[in-house]
């Protein structure tokens, strides 16, 4: 019913007109109608943790809202979101999940999260696309500021946005450049491609981290990139992979939200690929080697518990910037696909091992960019939280392409 439209509006934009009207009594009977039960306390008003409180200690119940920018089923960026989301009201029951889906990073978002404020009575936003944070969430954390909202990007900066919002990302270019040992050493000629959605920090360390896997273990390894300008562009993916397979690229890998497209169309063409924030080997049983998939329910698991034992953003006992890698459980590797041998196994896994002890540094120097400047020295190693990476501007050496394309 949530979903459904009377008279062009949603249940939610129905509801908060009523609201507005003071028509209280017909808004009790709608809600309760078509969802399910509110989330109130005894007194019937929305219950929250009090100061130093704790929910889980007091059985009350709290409800969380989650926002994606595409379908939940994208096998992608917000299917790995909705699956960590589905885990959290498994181990904790008095959790009550809102989620809104396909919601645009406009003011339609602005509008997603107060409702899920003013109607479901949502403590805890997570408005999980990049595009949400300036100046929606900003604006909205400014509104309620006895909400917390965690944006998944690491956009926080302290002292200059709300102290009841927090940033979360993972270091998922650790699997990317393990994808890339895989793509390098399962290919034949060497050639990979990587088919991207715009040219900022976040992607291009990804490339550029899949291309230092590769040549890690075959220095002659190349990665295409092709920047299709937007999140979700599935006929330009498409063209992207057949273009690539049409200059003799044998394995692809991207950084889209929906990788679906690139997996499907790269297993039609006859090449290799490696996944991207979620598991897609069903799309491509014979061509799929592995992939960097997000661990959302580990991390979400544990920022529930921190949640639910009273502690706030606003009272600086949760952390407003939380990263890491795959030894934090922010991401992992997909399973090995069938045509990956043993040897390439091994050689993957041992690297793996470095990223789970700590010792493997991927940004250590000397490293230039495709044309041919020193962007690392040969005494520096950036590690995986230094502000430097964050701000990447550059192609690696082995990447065909410009960031300005």
């Amino acid at each position: 019913m949530s979903q459904r439209r009377i008279l062009g509006l949603s249940r939610r934009q129905l509801v908060r007109g009523l609201l507005a009207a003071g028509a209280f009594g017909v808004t009790a009977k709608l809600t309760t109608a078509c969802s399910p039960a509110a989330n109130t306390g005894s007194s019937g008003t929305a219950a929250s943790p009090t100061a130093g409180g704790s929910p889980a200690a007091s059985g009350e119940p709290m409800t969380f809202g989650f926002i994606y920018v595409g379908p939940k089923d994208d096998f992608g960026w917000n299917q790995a979101h909705a699956l960590g989301a589905a885990s959290i009201t498994k181990k904790f029951p008095n959790i009550k999940l809102v989620e809104e889906a396909s919601v645009p990073e406009t003011t339609a978002v602005a509008e997603s999260m107060r409702s899920m404020i003013d109607i479901d009575g949502a403590k805890v936003l997570f408005p999980t696309s990049f595009g949400y944070f300036d100046p929606h969430i900003i604006a909205m954390a400014k509104e309620f500021p006895d909400v917390q909202f965690f944006h998944a990007g690491g956009l926080y900066q302290e002292g200059v946005h709300p102290k009841n919002v927090g940033s979360y990302y993972g270091y998922i270019d650790e699997a990317q450049y393990i994808s890339g040992i895989v793509a390098a050493l399962t290919s034949k000629s060497g050639k990979l491609g990587f088919v991207a959605a715009k040219p900022i920090p976040t992607v291009l360390r990804n490339v550029n981290s899949y291309t230092l896997g590769a040549r890690s273990v075959r220095p002659e390894a190349t990665t295409q990139v092709i920047f299709t300008g937007n999140w979700a562009e599935p006929i330009k993916e498409a063209e992207a992979v057949n273009s690539m397979a049409d200059q003799g690229i044998e394995a692809i890998t991207c950084h889209v939200d929906s990788p679906k497209v690139v997996m499907e169309t790269a297993e039609k063409r006859g090449l290799f690929c490696t996944g991207y924030h979620a598991d897609q080997s069903s799309l491509a049983p014979k061509g799929y080697l592995t992939g960097a998939e997000w661990d959302w329910t580990s991390f979400y698991g544990r920022l529930t518990q921190e949640i639910m034992s009273g502690r706030t953003l606003a009272a600086g006992a949760i952390s407003h910037m939380q990263r890491g890698g795959i030894k934090e459980g922010f991401c992992k590797m997909s399973a090995y696909g069938p045509a990956v041998s043993t040897e390439t196994k091994q050689k993957a896994d041992a690297v793996l091992a470095q990223f789970m002890d700590g010792s493997m540094v991927i940004y250590k120097g000397e490293i230039k960019d495709n044309q041919g400047n020193v962007v690392i020295s040969a005494t520096q190693q950036l590690k995986q939280q230094d502000p430097e990476l964050e701000k990447m501007n550059y192609l690696v050496e082995g990447v065909i392409g410009r960031v300005g394309s």
